[in-house]
């Protein structure tokens, strides 16, 4: 690793071509092994990946100094950020089978053929989903409401019980 830290100059980039290089090495271990010594083959590949990165990186930058960074992205609406809480607030199964038969629009036949259930799992997947996104997504509007803060009324003047006096300006003398 020292050799991929040495030529990148980057710790975390030469952990990360180096791993890379020993799980492409794991896959055709007995070859490597009946080869020889391994670790010239992972250092070359190590050096060769931590080249690529860099040069994706040089590209990314060419390309972005060439066409400007990329357009803002809007926000997100209020309404998608609770769903997503919601969402995450399944369990993993139901989660799944959400967004799978409603985002996804499949059948729940081929949800069931796809998560390996039976279509009556999937269902009672769905039926307990939206039960729980129904409760999720009211406590995250009473929450909302809540928090929003109430328009204080503005206090409308008394009355005066004399009318306004007006006095003239004074104007100077010149003279």
């Amino acid at each position: 690793m020292a050799v991929v830290y040495a030529a990148t100059g980057d710790l975390a980039e030469a952990e990360d071509a180096v791993q890379e290089a020993y799980a492409r090495a794991w896959q055709r271990w007995d070859r490597l092994t009946a080869e020889g010594d391994p670790t010239p083959w992972v250092r070359t590949v190590a050096l060769r990946l931590a080249v690529s990165s860099w040069r994706r990186a040089r590209n990314r930058m060419r390309a972005h100094f060439r066409h400007g960074p990329p357009p803002d992205l809007p926000d997100l609406a209020p309404d998608r950020v609770a769903l997503v809480h919601a969402l995450r607030g399944l369990k993993p199964e139901q989660r799944t089978a959400v967004v799978l038969h409603h985002l996804l629009d499949l059948p729940i036949e081929q949800v069931a053929r796809e998560t390996g259930v039976s279509p009556g799992a999937v269902r009672t997947r769905l039926s307990r989903a939206r039960k729980a996104l129904g409760s999720h997504l009211a406590e995250a509007e009473a929450d909302a409401d809540a928090e929003a803060p109430t328009p204080t009324p503005t206090p409308t003047p008394a009355p005066s019980p004399h009318p306004p006096v007006c006095h003239p300006k004074e104007v100077p003398s010149h003279g």
